[in-house]
């Protein structure tokens, strides 16, 4: 799995339920062909990505078939969670407000 594009940006919480700030990143994954994840439409990944304080974590994720956005019901393994928590930590500064 790579990522080769993505989006990211501020979650608004006008009533101030959430504690901390939320980020929705939309990661475009290239995958390989022989994985179970693999489509031809393509595939992205929704995260919802928090951070309170010093503390940063997925909150949720969800993968979707690029072309048809149908909603894929697979998880993601350890190496490749981590693998997006760090991307999404290093990209924090580019969300759009």
């Amino acid at each position: 799995m790579e990522i080769t594009s993505f989006s990211v940006q501020k979650v608004k919480d006008p009533f101030g339920i959430i504690a901390g700030t939320r980020y929705e990143y939309i990661l475009d994954l290239e995958i390989d062909e022989d994985d179970e994840l693999y489509s031809e439409q393509g595939v992205y990944l929704r995260v919802i990505y928090s951070v309170e304080e010093e503390k940063t974590r997925i909150v949720k994720y969800e993968l979707y078939e690029r072309s048809t956005e149908r909603y894929l019901e697979f998880d993601l393994e350890e190496d490749e969670l981590a693998e997006v928590d760090a991307f999404c930590r290093e990209h924090l500064a580019e969300a759009e407000e």
